[in-house]
């Protein structure tokens, strides 16, 4: 077939347009595939049609052919074969789908990258589906927007949408190729401004109208980079899917494909242009009636879903700007993880939560067939990505996962309650509620009832709750003055958290983890639903809650069984060693006994350094140095309690300071851990102790203070056992203090008391003033402590404590007054212990807990030289228990 011109009538105006290869063969009887359908509006009525044809040679290979004319062109041809047979499209494991989205083929750099990733996937064929370039579909509304707002600026906004598409095929193009693009986009571009003119004049676009207007964005999206393709030497042809994708509008904004037109069409379309690799418009299809329309939200990942279908590929690539499907949102859970794996079910559940996951709209085509979808990041080729599909029946021998596979939340919800005792057993009563929700036209997210029908609670957006509400009162009107129904309430500032998994389906205790998580980490659910499907646990929680709440059950399934962020406040002797330890047994802990502990902040009286992921403590002390800021400690509590992604906060109160101890109810209060040695809280005042102590059982918090008595023996513990296994407690007595116990083990013999003072002191063993320890009231403390601990209701007061400063010495002015005057004081100490020998006995500094008598003491006492007491050396501490067991 020769072909020199085809004539083109318009308006009684003769066009001549020849084709560049002056053969073509018109296949299917000259039929003209119409691009675009027929417009009305007011009395203007601008036409479009493109009829696209192609010469097939003997070898397969195709010449584009394009007309650009209006509906009411004819075009005369000569077949050259009209006999050829119609190609078949081959259907299988030999296609392979991908999908590009906006920021894929964002700029000319991306779109040049996307293409050699078609190249280089060896899929014997290739379907490429492509969304807009970036930020063109909000221009395209834009534009839409500002022609029925009779805003004259939209002739500017679309010489700027031609010219962002212009100045990137010339950087993409060349020759024939980017002569042909630009005629192709100027004609657009002329149609748009006719299109946009009309609507201009109306001040009004109907739906078919702006599914047309938006749709061009695709259009050019996919001609570049099927030029592109083709410059890299596949062969290649572009593809409008209106021409192949056929929909049914469905309400609610929603379209529904019918496969059995699109795969018919699609056969058609191939025949015409057979290619072994394909890149099709994304978001764009038509109605029946050939109306272009778009597929609503997700268009383009549902296009690539439903051409994955329709050619049975072998799998769908969906290209995003991330590496994969997060098991929470990253933004809010730093340690979220990528998910390599998700069921078909998981994925839907997700998204329906909010996650960044496929529309399950977008699933469902390739669920028909088991095809799997990966989510992969353009920008990061080493990333695996994340992979939908049906899970293996065996997964023996595979690496356990968590039960729970992610976490999604919604904000901005609000619960609305609807009880009453008339509710029970009356049919038809959650009819009425939720016809009335739906009479306002607002969306049900959650919805959980009381098996006694008492109530029925749902959650709804906040922003439709009021309507609800007032239609609810309206509905029931008389309900409520009957009293059959007590009352419509609404509960403001909520979130829903969603945790989601196919393996939580019939795996024992899963709920438990959960719940146990939100409790630990002062979490008050408000309202809770599950499906029998058990793929998802729903809970609905105060608003102010929801990231604490989604990093707490996110830590318990994902991190370790116990991450806790630690606070440590003085670093002092006891503060610094508590630090070197933490650093070196840091690795054991979480390898070992699956607990992760992070320092996230250290504080002393007068600096402080904070981390928001975890100090290095190789490095503390010098960080402190060169990092640190004025302490404050509400400021360094409000850091360490909810700057960061670990639910668990423990503060460690290493000082002896009465300030530092007052907090300690606001923490427990607010959800924090306590562990101290400071015994001034739970020797203060009695009042405080036992609101204290009511507060940490009633709560899920924990309040250790194992060192407050007896340093690293385990007195606490010990005297908690006996009580809880129904032992009584006669008396407790012990030798308390690692300073007078070093004294006295060390005063013997001809040595002058003052002199075994010193020796302590300089070995570190005293407080800064060695009053603290020898005014016996650091003993007297722990014998409150234990005290209590055994039921006696007893103030610090209560108890006598013989003290070993000489009443002279108390008022010295300093530590080392004291010290300077002590030896004019040692023949008193000398006396006594002189008369303990005499009498074979040794001097101990001992504190009693009388249980019998509710008593307590602190004094010195003479010891016979085979008692346990005199047995000790070096600040070594004893304790003895006496009680009614055998």
């Amino acid at each position: 077939m020769a072909l020199s011109a085809a004539s083109i009538s318009h308006n009684n105006t003769p066009r001549i347009l020849s084709s560049s290869s002056n053969t073509f063969s018109q296949l299917n009887n000259q039929k003209k595939i119409s691009a675009s359908p027929h417009f009305s509006l007011l009395s203007l009525t601008p036409r479009s049609s493109l009829s696209r044809s192609s010469f097939v040679s003997q070898w397969g290979r195709r010449e584009p052919y394009y007309l650009h004319g209006h509906v009411s062109c004819s075009v005369k041809a000569v077949l050259l074969d009209e006999s050829k047979e119609k190609l078949h499209l081959p259907k299988g494991d030999t296609w392979s789908v991908h999908k590009f989205g906006g920021t894929c083929v964002g700029s000319w750099e991306r779109i040049k990258n996307v293409a050699q990733i078609i190249v280089q996937d060896s899929s014997e064929g290739k379907l490429v589906v492509v969304s807009a370039m970036s930020k063109v579909t909000d221009m395209m509304y834009d534009l839409i927007d500002k022609a029925q707002s009779r805003d004259g600026s939209y002739v500017s906004a679309v010489d700027a949408v031609f010219e962002k598409h212009k100045l990137t095929a010339m950087d993409l193009l060349d020759g024939d190729d980017l002569a042909s693009f630009l005629s192709r986009l100027h004609h657009d571009i002329n149609n748009l401004k006719a299109m946009l003119r009309a609507i201009y004049i109306a001040g009004h676009a109907t739906e078919s109208f702006s599914d047309f207007v938006v749709g061009h964005g695709e259009l050019w999206s996919a001609q570049m980079l099927s030029y592109v393709v083709r410059k890299n030497g596949l062969d290649c042809e572009w593809m409008d899917t209106r021409e192949v994708l056929i929909v049914n509008p469905s309400g609610s904004n929603q379209v529904d494909p019918d496969f059995a037109e699109s795969e018919k069409r699609l056969e058609e379309w191939f025949s015409r242009h057979p290619s072994k690799t394909i890149v099709a418009t994304g978001f764009i299809a038509s109605t029946q009636q050939n109306i272009p329309t778009t597929l609503k939200r997700d268009g383009s990942d549902f296009s690539a879903a439903i051409m994955g279908a329709l050619v049975r590929a072998r799998q769908v690539t969906i290209w995003t700007d991330v590496d994969g499907v997060y098991s929470a949102d990253p933004r809010k859970v730093s340690e979220a993880v990528i998910l390599r794996t998700l069921s078909y079910q998981e994925a839907w559940e997700m998204s329906y939560f909010g996650a960044n996951v496929l529309h399950p709209r977008t699933i469902m085509p390739v669920m028909r067939y088991d095809i799997p979808i990966l989510i992969r990041n353009v920008f990061n080729l080493s990333a695996p990505g994340t992979m939908i599909c049906r899970p293996a029946e065996n997964e023996d021998g595979q690496k356990l996962e968590s039960l729970v596979k992610g976490f999604a939340t919604i904000d901005n919800v609000a619960l609305v309650n609807v009880e009453g005792t008339g509710m029970a057993g009356v049919p038809g009563t959650a009819s009425a509620i939720f016809g009335a929700v739906k009479d306002v036209g607002a969306n049900v997210i959650v919805i959980s009832q009381a098996s006694s029908e008492h109530s029925v609670c749902f959650a709804v957006p906040e922003k439709e709750v009021a309507a609800v509400a007032e239609a609810l009162k309206s509905r029931f009107h008389e309900a409520l003055n009957a009293g059959r129904l007590s009352q419509v309430a609404v509960i403001p500032n909520c979130s829903i958290l969603a945790a989601v998994g196919q393996k939580m389906a019939s795996t024992h205790g899963v709920s438990a983890t959960l719940f146990n998580a939100l409790a630990k980490a002062n979490i008050n659910v408000r309202a809770i639903a599950q499906g029998c499907s058990e793929y998802n646990i729903t809970v609905v929680i105060k608003r102010g809650d929801c990231i604490r709440a989604l990093r707490a059950v996110h830590s318990r399934f994902y991190l370790s069984k116990t991450t806790i962020a630690m606070g440590i406040i003085g670093p002092g002797l006891i503060g610094a060693t508590l630090l070197d330890q933490l650093r070196d047994q840091a690795a054991v802990l979480k390898e070992d006994f699956n607990i992760d502990l992070r320092v996230m902040g250290i504080t002393g009286s007068r600096t402080m350094l904070l981390n928001d992921v975890g100090i290095d403590l190789s490095r503390w002390r010098e960080l402190v140095k060169d990092k640190g800021e004025v302490a404050d400690l509400e400021k360094f509590r409000q850091h360490v309690h909810g700057n960061h992604f670990l639910p668990n906060t423990v503060l460690v109160d290493c000082t002896a300071d009465s300030n530092v101890a007052s907090c300690y109810h606001d923490w427990l209060r607010r959800g924090i851990h306590v562990i101290t040695p400071n015994k001034k809280a739970n020797s203060g005042p009695l009042d405080q102790y036992l609101k204290l102590r009511a507060l940490q059982r009633q709560s899920y918090t924990h309040y250790f203070y194992e060192a407050t008595v007896g340093a690293g023996l385990p007195i606490i513990s010990t005297l908690r056992g006996l009580l809880e296994t129904g032992d009584k407690i006669l008396r407790i007595e012990g030798i308390f203090s690692g300073t007078l116990s070093y004294i006295f083990n060390n005063f013997k013999g001809t040595r002058a008391f003052s002199n075994v003072v010193a020796e302590a002191k300089q070995a570190g063993y005293t407080e800064p003033d060695p009053r603290d320890d020898l005014s016996g009231t650091d003993v007297a403390r722990k014998v409150i402590i234990l005290a209590r601990e055994t039921g006696l209701k007893l103030e610090l007061s209560d108890i006598p404590v013989q003290s070993l400063v000489p009443e002279p010495l108390r008022a010295s002015a300093s530590a080392e007054e004291f010290m300077q005057q002590l030896p004019q004081f040692d023949n008193e100490m000398a006396r006594a212990r002189q008369e303990a020998e005499d009498a074979g006995d040794v001097l101990r500094y001992v504190g009693v807990v009388d249980a019998e008598s509710q008593q307590g003491l602190v004094e010195l006492r003479r010891y016979k030289k085979d008692h346990p007491f005199a047995q000790l050396a070096g600040s070594d501490n004893i304790i003895a228990f006496t009680t009614t067991r055998p």
